[in-house]
């Protein structure tokens, strides 16, 4: 039989740091640190695939008591303590730890193995009964309420009157006496609960604690975590159990959260939190507001020596940055986890540029180490700074960005408004993690305590998302939903603004303004006093040389083209004309072509368009100077330019000089049952052959003009929404002549490509054929998914959340590219034109281009490149280096 549970201890460990899969990412680092040296207190991991087993089959496996039996005789002999030995007990800590980390989303409960009569033993080993009866009352909280289902909230209700009778503050100002009778009160609280009575027998509480952990896998805080990082619900959680080390001994002692640099600005400075005489969980849970790590040195001089010198060997050692989970045991330090730090994107740019300059990493390794879809943080907007506001408090900025919000105090209520499209704050006193679905849908997040290593400022820095914690000027008032500050009070449903860079609350929606990454790219910010925009560049400028697929961006403006180029793209592979008519004189003119009653109207109204198409692509071909501009020829269906009713009707008929009636007539004529499918793309041209014409000389025009003030001009001209080539073939032909009046006359050669997008199935299961006449092929992968799956995208979101939930789908096909339906599509029309046609290029230009995993289907599908929104151009860049070194990994 496989081994399932794996010992470490003594300096040897039966696992080592490559075992993530089998231990967990907790177990494997675990066995590693004790492999190497580190002090870490000695215990054993069940692996993650009995957690699989356990939840499928709901009963211990055969074999598995004997194995976890042995494992904790090893760790009695390994500590010179037993499990119930009233002279010497042995107490454990149980923790879950998943291959991927999954920071507070799953169970951990510590001093596992006390009872009435191993306290009374704990209290005479360490000469300290206060700190027995604090270790045991923790016990009795933990256990009732992850094993046996009593509500953590009652058991604090129960503390904070004992505050309250005896007249302190904190809980560590209890007296023993005191914490003796808030025992006896939990007890008969769970017995009150549950109708029985506490399990004293140790081994019976370990296998309790056990299956809470396997259990807690399945929560649904931790269910919506894995949801939202793409994490697998196959994986399973390992479950550690571990000899305990007490912070809680008294001044002596500690516990503290650290990282070994900066998780939210990435500077390489020691960073955590530290509490004398308490446990682990006083700091992640916030339930104290901890000390800064650096006052260690003065409070426990020896330890903080310790500390220091093993950070620096774990980072060394790790080769990445760590966050570390530590006791102190009566001046004696204790590891008790170390994993890869979760980081804000500013962050991870910055730690991945010093660590190669360190040489601590390669290129290539900081160019993995920073995932794309963090960049979108770097573009988010601060406030501005010219803005005169007072702030009514202000907490520890534990996420950079600006979120403005209605507050709200319940996790629940903001998924609820979320959900109906407001933009809401979470305002709690401290966050759990099973705030975590109202963390998902918030804005930003405030808590009146906690630090910065916190629940929410863990969750929310890994996420993303803006948050302000431990400001405890804000008395957090969850029952009458509302917080008062500062002699101000802001009700559930007022506005607020919360900067995660300062820590400042305020109240009100203030102004925001463009971050420092993209106050670069638009010029406002020299690159001299720009150093996270410099290290934002240096990770791009590596990840450009590991990936194949070139990234252009979807524009249809000249202003657009330039923040495209700034962002590092390479072409427009996607410029809509029909957003170039909806402004001002041009809707006019668009309008007098629609309603036109012959050939010769529709021309007159073109004539008046064409100077103004002809500039845009001017300004577009100037921006993208040297690099390819695909424009596609006009798409949506005409009446989506005519005004339905009201003023703009009535306007429109008399600037047209035609009864408001028969402009009714003629808008209803053009009104489709299904214009999705109906009369757009490339049958308005052929049925009105002018526009194409008009389109074709405006951009001929405008590559020359362009071409004659030195610009290197590629023009690519795309025809939509082709399902034959004889479509293509009849707008080709228009195309071509245009080409050959205008080139001709003006006496210039400029090369172009004429192609088409790919957005019908018949056209991707006919690419040979339309290969012929295509010298490219940009995969509307929008509408692809639309006509693949018979799905609209404006009325599927009504539905598709659910299918992805009951597991009939792995992704939402509009967000996430379907490899096995629309991708084979893509597969068959790049084999089958690129056999008609070898040259032929091949790229993406939906929503999809600036999505990762879709990038990666892209890249190995063998596509030239994607297209995506300015915006979303550096997040591109880096997936496709991703793809690429994974493909050749």
């Amino acid at each position: 039989m496989a081994q399932r549970v794996y010992f470490f201890g003594n300096g040897k460990a039966d696992g080592d740091r490559e075992m993530k899969a089998v231990l967990g990412g907790k177990g494997a680092n675990l066995a590693e640190m004790t492999n190497i040296g580190v002090p870490v207190p000695p215990g054993f991991t069940i692996s993650c695939d009995v957690c699989v087993s356990w939840l499928d089959q709901r009963n211990r496996l055969d074999g598995l008591e004997a194995e976890v039996s042995a494992n904790v005789k090893r760790l009695e002999e390994s500590t010179r303590k037993r499990f119930g030995d009233p002279a010497a007990p042995l107490l454990v800590s149980v923790r879950s730890g998943g291959p991927v980390s999954m920071p507070g989303m799953m169970e951990t409960i510590l001093n596992l193995g006390l009872n009435d009569e191993t306290v009374e033993g704990l209290a005479r080993a360490s000469g300290n009964g206060r700190f027995a009866n604090d270790s045991y009352r923790r016990f009795l909280q933990m256990y009732g309420d992850v094993v046996l289902g009593v509500p953590f909230s009652d058991f604090e209700h129960l503390l904070k009157a004992k505050r309250m009778t005896e007249g302190v503050e904190t809980d560590a100002e209890l007296s023993e006496g005191a914490l003796r009778a808030l025992v006896g009160e939990y007890k008969k609280l769970i017995k009150s609960a549950t109708g029985k009575d506490f399990p004293m027998e140790p081994v019976a509480q370990l296998w309790g604690a056990i299956e809470a952990v396997w259990h807690s896998w399945t929560l649904k805080k931790a269910v919506d975590y894995r949801r939202v990082n793409n994490i697998s619900e196959k994986l399973g959680t390992a479950v550690n159990v571990q000899a305990m080390v007490f912070g809680n001994l008294g001044d002596t002692s500690g516990t503290g959260v650290a990282f070994t640099r900066n998780p939210s600005t990435g500077e390489h400075r020691f960073y955590g939190e530290f509490l004398v005489n308490a446990q682990g969980e006083d700091v992640v849970a916030g339930i104290r507001t901890p000390l800064p790590i650096d006052e260690m040195a003065k409070a426990l001089p020896g330890a903080y020596e310790a500390l220091l010198t093993t950070e620096r060997r774990l980072e060394s050692h790790f080769r990445d940055m760590q966050d570390l989970e530590f006791t102190v045991e009566d001046g004696t330090l204790f590891l008790l986890q170390t994993r890869t730090g979760k980081r804000t994107a500013a962050a991870a740019v910055r730690v991945a540029d010093d660590m190669v300059s360190e040489k601590l990493i390669s290129q290539k390794e900081a160019v993995l180490r920073v995932m794309p879809e963090q960049l979108d943080q770097l573009l988010h907007p601060v406030i501005d700074a010219a803005v005169r506001a007072e702030p009514l408090a202000t907490g520890l900025p534990a996420s950079p960005g600006a979120a403005a919000g209605v507050a709200v105090f319940d996790p629940d209520v903001a998924e609820q408004r979320a959900a109906g499209g407001e933009a809401v704050i979470l305002v709690r006193e401290e966050t759990t993690p099973e705030d975590f679905h109202g963390i998902v849908a918030a804005r930003g997040v405030l808590t009146s305590r906690g630090g910065m290593t916190s629940h929410a400022a863990v969750v929310c820095r890994g996420m993303g998302k803006c948050a302000i914690v431990g400001a405890k000027d804000v008395e957090v008032d969850t029952q009458h939903r509302r917080f008062r500050a500062g002699g101000t009070t802001v009700h559930e449903g007022e506005w607020i603004t919360i900067d995660g860079a300062t820590g400042r609350i305020f109240t009100g929606d203030l102004p925001t303004v463009p971050s420092e990454v993209v106050r670069v790219i638009s010029g406002t910010t020299p690159l001299s006093k720009a150093p996270l925009y410099q290290s934002f560049s240096q990770v791009l400028g590596w990840a450009d040389q590991f990936r194949r697929l070139k990234v252009r961006a979807n524009a249809d403006t000249p202003r657009d083209a330039r923040i495209a180029r700034g962002f590092g793209a390479e072409g427009i592979g996607l410029c809509r004309t029909e957003h170039m008519f909806f402004e001002g004189e041009r809707i006019t003119a668009m309008r007098e072509m629609i309603v036109a009653r012959d050939e010769s109207g529709r021309r007159r109204a073109l004539a008046k368009l064409l100077p103004m198409q002809r500039l845009d692509f001017d300004g577009i071909f100037e921006a993208m100077d040297g690099y390819p501009v695909t424009i596609r020829l006009l798409d949506p269906p005409l009446h989506e330019f005519l005004p339905h009713g009201g003023e703009d009707a009535k306007h429109l008929a008399r600037s047209l000089g035609i009864p408001r009636a028969e402009l009714q007539r003629i808008v209803e004529s053009l009104r489709e049952t299904n214009p999705m499918l109906g009369h757009r793309g490339c049958r308005l041209g052929i049925s009105y052959p002018e526009i194409t014409e008009m389109q074709a000389r405006a951009i001929f025009e405008a590559a020359v003009k362009a071409k004659r003030r030195g610009i290197d001009v590629r023009p690519e001209i795309m025809v939509p929404l082709v399902a034959t080539v004889e479509e293509l073939r009849n707008q080709r032909y228009i195309i071509d002549g245009v080409a050959e009046q205008v080139l001709g006359g003006m006496g210039e050669s400029v090369p172009y490509l004429v192609g088409t997008m790919i957005e019908l199935p018949r056209a991707a299961l006919t690419a040979d054929r339309i290969a012929e006449s295509a010298e490219f092929f940009s995969f509307g992968t929008n509408d692809l998914t639309q006509t693949t799956f018979g799905l609209s995208r404006d009325d599927a979101g009504r539905f598709l959340p659910d299918y992805v939930a009951k597991g009939l789908l792995p992704h939402d096909p509009f967000q996430v590219l379907d490899a096995d339906g629309v991708g084979k599509l893509i597969s068959i029309a790049v084999k089958d034109g690129r056999r008609s046609r070898p040259s032929l290029k091949t790229g993406i230009c939906g929503e999809h281009g600036g999505e990762p995993r879709s990038i990666a289907l892209c890249h190995a599908m063998g596509l030239d490149y994607v297209s995506c929104s300015p915006f979303r151009v550096p997040i591109a860049r880096l997936a496709a280096a991703h793809a690429a070194l994974a493909a050749a990994h």
